[in-house]
């Protein structure tokens, strides 16, 4: 079993919303965009920019309440192709968790998850 399988069905288990990433599609900040993007299936108003993902991530009023579980799979291929955009969506990533999590600052009635199981 993929560890991104694994780490979904432990996220299902709990009664948390798992969204997959594979990071066979995730070769630069561009498509890492789009594919997180269609993972939590943001509004046609996601502005394709990190400023824009951060407030997507942080609002998710689209999807049902309950934990949402990022899940991206081979995340270390863009690590390795491109460190500097890796880095930049790795930090939104950890900034919106923070927001979204049990003692963030966004008191919604959705959690944000980040897992990258590699």
């Amino acid at each position: 079993m993929s560890a991104g399988k694994e780490a979904a069905d432990k996220a299902f288990a709990r009664g948390a919303y798992p969204h997959l990433i594979d990071g066979v599609r995730t070769v630069d900040k561009d498509t890492t965009l789009d594919a997180i993007a269609e993972a939590l299936s943001f509004p046609d108003y996601f502005g394709k920019n990190l400023d824009a993902l951060y407030d997507c991530l942080t609002d998710l009023s689209w999807l049902p309440a309950g934990e949402h579980v990022l899940i991206w799979s081979g995340s270390s291929g863009l690590r390795e192709r491109d460190p500097k955009a890796y880095l930049a969506v790795r930090s939104v990533l950890s900034d919106a968790q923070r927001a979204l999590g049990p003692s963030g600052d966004r008191k919604d009635s959705r959690r944000l998850t980040v897992v990258l199981p590699d």
